[in-house]
């Protein structure tokens, strides 16, 4: 059973260079510079297709710019295609794509538990009956207390995980989160992970990390210049693409088909 489905995706953004790479052609040429912002744009994903099983892990990996967090937006849906279709089967999704999405600076750590629960799709008793256990896992201690912007990078991050560890999501989308925090902590979070696989969670996992995607994930999906150059056993194409990442080649040559 199919949990996510991408068929021949295709997103681009504008690019801006124009109105700041030649002010003075710019008002000397207004009309040429604006037929050239609407026609040049930067395309992040071209013609992309790939399923994700239900109960799949797979990790997706490529250089800066590849178009990886392009394709987790599209799948949590704050995204949409230019062409192509999306696909995401029903269930609860869980995002942790940015450090703080959907937290208050002004509130404490233990009101933005509540928020983020509520906005991630529980009610607030639900959020309450789990308030021990998120306290427990993020290991905030009197800082849950505190307002949110006196925490660190790490602390957020701690807290936006112990939230989702705790919603049993049926999708798990991450986007380089277990970059951030002590070693400690990101074990956890590994561990964690672990147990939603065992569950029959389906997971989407965006890394620079080549043991994070060997060991969490069942297939790897390599993207470059937005396009899928391999895609398979997570060891195989982890491999490959530390050994021709930076070398000169054609995205669509090792492709599966």
């Amino acid at each position: 059973m199919t949990a996510i489905s991408f068929r021949n995706v295709c997103k681009s953004y504008p690019m801006y260079q124009h109105l700041f790479s030649g002010g003075k052609a710019s008002l000397l040429r207004p009309l040429h510079t604006l037929r050239s912002f609407k026609r040049d744009r930067y395309v992040a994903l071209d013609d992309v297709s790939f399923d994700v099983g239900k109960g799949e892990a797979v990790g997706i990996i490529g250089p800066n710019g590849s178009g990886k967090s392009t394709a987790m937006g599209l799948i949590v849906g704050v995204l949409q295609p230019q062409a192509g279709q999306v696909e995401v089967a029903e269930g609860r999704l869980c995002p942790l794509l940015e450090l703080g999405a959907g937290f208050h600076p002004d509130l404490t750590g233990r009101e933005n538990i509540i928020l983020n629960g509520i906005l991630l799709g529980l009610t607030r008793r639900e959020v309450l009956a789990r308030m021990d256990a998120i306290e427990v896992f993020c290991e905030l201690g009197q800082f849950l207390d505190q307002k949110l912007r006196t925490y660190s990078s790490g602390m957020v991050v701690r807290l936006g995980f112990s939230v989702a560890a705790h919603l049993e999501p049926d999708i798990l989308v991450i986007d380089e989160v277990l970059a951030v925090g002590d070693i400690h902590f990101q074990a956890k979070c590994r561990e964690k992970i672990l147990t939603f696989r065992k569950r029959g969670c389906t997971i989407v996992l965006v890394s620079h990390s080549g043991a994070d995607i060997q060991s969490l994930c069942d297939r790897a999906i390599w993207l470059s210049a937005g396009k899928i150059v391999e895609q398979g056993e997570p060891a195989k194409v982890w491999m490959r693409y530390q050994g021709e990442a930076s070398a000169p080649f054609s995205p669509g040559s090792h492709a599966d088909s």
